[in-house]
């Protein structure tokens, strides 16, 4: 298959849309498909430029058997609602300089696009329509309803051509596939012309993160004592996840230690806020390098999964399956009747608690710092087996392709 591939975040990105996307197409690549990109610089989740790109603009570059078209793209300091806009539309207009000489000379079996941002189908709708070209709408994150959910736009009217511009996307996609059945119901619910869904969940490499024992943890590295009780947060540090209420758990329960690994647009406030606090027991770690998140996941004794309540189904924590590969322990905050409820209930991966709810969230905290989650871990690490093995993922969105896409 010839396969061009369209999304704003790709490696060397190391968390998020990035990592997945970029895991994605050389997988692809070494099974002997030629995949190109576009894509932006490597900004996240520091939203700055990496330093290796910041004084390149349009350039095309060879990475693990893949072609890679880099675009400039603004990026804020100060992440706001209005800023992301700017950002993603400075991408998608960047982005025009190679999508021009695609249309009119290159002719690719399949375009598959990530959303966030969701306006990117709008590109590959329009080559679908030129030239023929299937077009997979891949959905990480409901943007859209979220933005809506947490009133992140107050403007009812624009927050309507949204949904209206998302919808008019959706209905010209060949195909529509998201991370999990969750998504893809409430995608459904949108009353769409569209007749073909797909579930392509994210994965884990379990061959690589994978259980390790306390003493390979990173807690001697990172100023711990290997006695001490940590509490881990490891990811985006962003404002839908409801992190605030770590700083107000932590204030309650001194003894114990709070780890925050990450970076994100919301890092320096939270920074702010404990500081403000005078908080000895929470600390703030930056991104680890791959080749230690096994040993960073073996640090915490409970690691936190966070959402907003308005956020349910509207996005599925994929630092989620780096915890359950390691056979760790989760404290998630979910609504019932969520995907993210029902895999941490059903299989018995972790323990879930109301979302926003401080008492619940710091009873949790002290009921399982105590208790032996062994079972839990043990639960985690049979599930990531079984349902999140990349090999098997991607071999079957691979299957997919040949018997769906390219016969269209």
């Amino acid at each position: 298959m010839r396969i061009l591939f369209y999304g704003i975040n790709y490696y060397p990105e190391l968390t998020g849309i990035g990592k997945y996307s970029g895991e994605a197409c050389e997988w692809l690549a070494c099974r002997g498909h030629e995949v190109e990109v576009i894509t932006a610089m490597p900004y996240y989740p520091a939203w700055q430029i990496k330093e290796d790109y910041e004084s390149k603009w349009w350039h095309t570059e060879i990475i693990n058997g893949v072609t890679v078209h880099r675009c400039p793209l603004y990026v804020p300091s100060n992440v706001t609602a209005f800023k992301r806009i700017l950002l993603e539309t400075s991408f998608v207009l960047s982005s025009l300089l190679y999508w021009l000489k695609i249309i009119f000379s290159t002719k690719f079996d399949a375009v598959i696009c990530v959303c966030p941002p969701f306006q990117l189908g709008l590109l590959p709708y329009f080559y679908k329509k030129l030239r023929g070209v299937p077009f997979v709408y891949h959905i990480q994150d409901l943007q859209v309803d979220m933005v809506n959910e947490l009133g992140m736009i107050k403007n009812k009217k624009f927050i309507n051509v949204l949904f209206w511009i998302e919808k008019f996307i959706m209905n010209g996609a060949t195909v529509i596939s998201s991370i999990s059945e969750g998504m893809i119901k409430k995608i459904k619910n949108k009353n769409l012309k569209v007749d073909k869904y797909l579930l392509f969940p994210n994965w884990v490499d379990t061959s690589s993160i994978k259980p390790l024992t306390i003493n390979e943890s990173l807690r001697e590295q990172m100023g711990y004592q290997i006695d001490d009780i940590i509490v881990q947060y490891s990811g985006t540090i962003a404002e839908k996840q409801g992190l605030e209420m770590i700083i107000k758990v932590a204030k309650d329960l001194p003894l114990i230690q709070f780890m925050m690994v990450g970076e994100g647009g919301f890092k320096q406030k939270m920074i702010e806020k404990v500081g403000e606090a005078k908080l000895k027991n929470i600390r703030f770690f930056p991104l680890q390098p791959y080749n230690k998140l096994s040993n960073l996941l073996v640090t915490g004794d409970i690691h936190l999964v966070l959402q907003k309540k308005s956020a349910s189904d509207l996005v599925l924590p994929s630092k989620l399956t780096s915890i359950l590969s390691a056979g760790a322990f989760a404290i998630v905050t979910a609504s019932e009747g969520t995907s993210l409820y029902e895999i941490i209930t059903i299989h018995k991966v972790g323990i879930v608690v109301e979302p926003e709810s401080y008492k619940a969230l710091k009873d949790g905290i002290i009921k399982y710092s105590k208790e032996n989650t062994s079972t839990y871990k043990n639960n985690s690490r049979i599930y990531a087996q079984k349902y999140l093995d990349r090999e098997q993922i991607l071999l079957s969105f691979e299957k997919y392709l040949l018997n769906n896409i390219i016969t269209i």
